[in-house]
């Protein structure tokens, strides 16, 4: 295998040596994987993709990141909270499904009714000023799901986001690259 010295300056000595811990591996295998990761999201972007990042979880949620392009989203306003699906093309050709909801107010216990009741419509801006209300707070979450298929998207979507995104995938412009 050939050898290939490179030069490092001082100050940047702490940042290698840190991306040596992360990775857990020799100076030359965290070059490597930086390097490689580098080519592929340069890579991605001059086919159209861009980095996509989502919270998924419930609550302090975590985070994934992928490479692809947005294909469509569909949100929903209650009056208890917002739920949105966003669909995503991934740069292998899959889709990703990422489904968010809001952290949620849902009224309980034996005047629950009564609370849903003074909660919507005109009586929501009077409000219920009775002192015994119960209320159940859920904290927002999301999921995340990528398939394989188109026909495995019906399943993870509403049905007019699925109806759009069948109709864009399947029109899917062809790319012509101009040395202009």
């Amino acid at each position: 295998m050939p050898n290939k010295t490179i030069y490092v300056a001082d100050e940047d000595l702490p940042l290698l040596q840190r991306a040596q811990e992360v990775t857990g591996g020799t100076l030359s295998a965290t070059i490597v994987t930086a390097l490689r990761r580098l080519v592929e999201v340069e890579d991605a972007k001059s086919a159209g993709f861009e980095e996509i990042t989502v919270k998924v979880g419930a609550g302090p949620a975590f985070v994934k990141r992928f490479l692809g392009t947005a294909l469509g989203e569909w949100t929903s306003e209650t009056g208890s909270g917002t739920e949105t699906y966003s669909l995503f093309r991934t740069s292998k050709g899959r889709f990703a499904v990422h489904h968010a909801q809001s952290e949620l107010s849902t009224p309980v216990g034996p005047n629950a009714e009564r609370s849903r009741k003074w909660s919507t419509g005109w009586r929501g801006w009077l409000g219920d000023w009775s002192p015994d209300q119960a209320w159940l707070r859920t904290p927002a979450q999301a999921t995340f799901v990528v398939v394989d298929t188109v026909e495995e998207l019906e399943a993870q979507l509403p049905p007019e986001l699925y109806a759009i995104a069948v109709r864009s995938i399947r029109e899917d412009p062809v790319i012509e690259d101009l040395d202009i």
